[in-house]
């Protein structure tokens, strides 16, 4: 699983995009706008492993944390690899 980071304007111009690479590959999207996260975009199953499971919840927050001063818009991060 990989997190990008968009701007408001990509998401909305390439959104049919954003949401076939979010069902078919499970990437989450963090959209940014005027360079401040403001949303995440993820597919309605991962959406449902978040809530039910405090596991996901409590690594998807420190995913968040971790995250938020580091990489800008138009940078991917994969996980599994990040987490090793």
């Amino acid at each position: 699983m990989a997190i990008k980071s968009v701007s408001s304007t990509q998401a909305q111009n390439n959104f049919g995009q954003v949401i076939d690479d979010v069902t078919q590959n499970h990437t989450r999207y963090i959209v940014e706008r005027r360079g401040s996260p403001k949303a995440v975009i993820l597919s309605f199953d991962d959406f449902a492993k978040v809530l039910n499971n405090a596991k996901e919840r409590q690594e998807m927050g420190s995913i968040i944390r971790e995250l938020q001063p580091e990489y800008g818009v138009g940078q991917v991060v994969n996980l599994k690899t990040r987490a090793k």
